[in-house]
């Protein structure tokens, strides 16, 4: 993020691969089946991207705010 005179602007857009969230700072990285990498704004996110590629039950406990990571 920069300063513009008086405001603020974003250089880039960068998204949650899982859930479209924009990502703040280095997210967690994943790589893809096919080598590239991809970007997730939690571990929530790139635990359930990762039972998707394997083709597992996708169903995974939402975390709370206080619950132990």
């Amino acid at each position: 993020m920069r300063f513009a005179h008086k405001r603020y602007y974003v250089e880039r857009y960068i998204k949650c691969s899982c859930c479209g969230v924009l990502v703040y700072g280095d997210g967690i990285k994943l790589p893809a089946p096919d080598g590239t990498q991809r970007l997730f704004c939690s571990d929530w996110c790139r635990d359930w991207t990762a039972l998707r590629d394997k083709g597992e039950e996708l169903r995974l406990p939402l975390r709370r705010e206080g619950d132990p990571a």
